[in-house]
């Protein structure tokens, strides 16, 4: 009989822990969209190294070959293609005002930061005088920098797909719990779901502008339209895909909870949302893209602040460089788009425990 070497039985054990370690952070790489790290790290482990590579060059090699083929024939063909701007920037003039629009943004705080710094030891002049009653604390109004316009947008595609999910999800239960609900709902659906939120601005323009009669609330009037628009187009994927998947539990778990007389409330938190999560989350995240690709149409129509609105101005400013910032604009949109996806596809996985993609 063959003693085996105690080293090599701890060395074995290592290496099983390091894989189950690599494989744990798989499913993180997955949801970052990092997967190619997978196979680096195994490659680095020694786990058939020549395997890995092959590996490696589906999930990053050709990925990162594909992209340096789009910006070769990118920068070989735009300036062949000429507009009323000029020539279509290249990748090197689009870089270029990516950082243009970071000095303005780094002067525009600057201009900020002066203008407290002002009118601070202008208030304590006046206190030290005596004069309390004629101190005042103004915001400043300068020009809203990229950032600030970026953030902006966030925030009210995130408020608008809020509301439109706290509106979906009760509707989407109550429709995939009971046939005459979705007998209810369901014609609502068909409707409105295909209404451009082109049509669905001006009427929340005005009933917003009815109802709040001034900018001193909570949130501008310019917040509430663009947000308000969102909710309306971007509810109908979640309040669908949660009504299919609360229809599709299985009916035996139904039967049970009956048998077990289990209350309403104790039905939908302990049986129907946790079998329906994994398809209210694929209609969350559909929502969340729809929402985001809503806004900055609206934004651009009703002129609200955010990405939109900065993509019209410069399209009606009309300079040389107007055409090169709109398109960092549309790859900010873009990038954008594809991280709130990869924020909700982390909820999904945290919450569902899926490996579906």
């Amino acid at each position: 009989m063959t003693a085996i070497d105690p080293d090599t039985l701890a060395a074995e054990a290592r290496r099983a822990r390091l894989f189950t370690r690599i494989n744990k952070a798989d499913a993180w790489f997955q949801v970052l969209g990092l997967a190619w790290l997978t196979p680096v790290l195994k490659a680095a482990a020694g786990d058939n190294p020549r395997a890995q590579i092959t590996e490696i060059w589906r999930l990053l090699g050709v990925p990162l070959l594909a992209i340096a083929i789009f910006i070769g024939a990118w920068a070989t063909l735009a300036p062949k293609v000429q507009t009323s701007l000029g020539a279509i920037p290249g990748p090197a003039q689009v870089w270029e005002q990516v950082g243009n629009l970071h000095a303005d943004a780094l002067r525009e705080g600057e201009k900020a930061e002066a203008f407290y710094d002002r009118q601070d030891a202008r208030n304590a002049k006046l206190i030290a005088a005596g004069k309390s009653d004629k101190v005042r604390q103004r915001s400043y109004t300068g020009k809203p920098t990229y950032y600030q316009q970026i953030w902006t947008s966030i925030k009210t595609v995130f408020f608008g797909f809020l509301i439109g999910s706290v509106i979906a999800i009760p509707l989407g239960i109550m429709a995939g719990l009971s046939p005459t609900a979705n007998a209810a709902i369901n014609p609502i659906i068909q409707i409105f779901k295909p209404v451009s939120p082109l049509a669905w601005l001006p009427i929340v323009t005005m009933v917003v502008s009815a109802v709040y009669a001034t900018n001193d609330g909570m949130f501008s009037k310019s917040f509430l339209v663009s947000a308000i628009t969102v909710t309306l187009c971007s509810l109908w994927p979640t309040l669908i895909n949660t009504a299919l998947g609360v229809a599709s539990i299985d009916k035996d778990l139904i039967s049970v909870s009956k048998v077990l007389k289990m209350s309403t409330y104790a039905k939908i938190t302990k049986l129907v949302l946790p079998s329906a999560l994994p398809l209210i989350f694929t209609g969350l995240r559909l929502s969340l893209g729809v929402g985001w690709m809503v806004l900055i149409a609206a934004e651009m129509l009703a002129q609200n602040p955010g990405l939109g609105k900065f993509v019209w101005d410069e399209f009606q400013n009309g300079s040389s460089q107007s055409l090169a910032k709109i398109m960092v604009a549309v790859f900010t949109i873009g990038i954008i788009g594809f991280l709130l996806d990869r924020v909700m596809f982390a909820l999904q996985s945290m919450f569902t425990f899926t490996e579906n993609r």
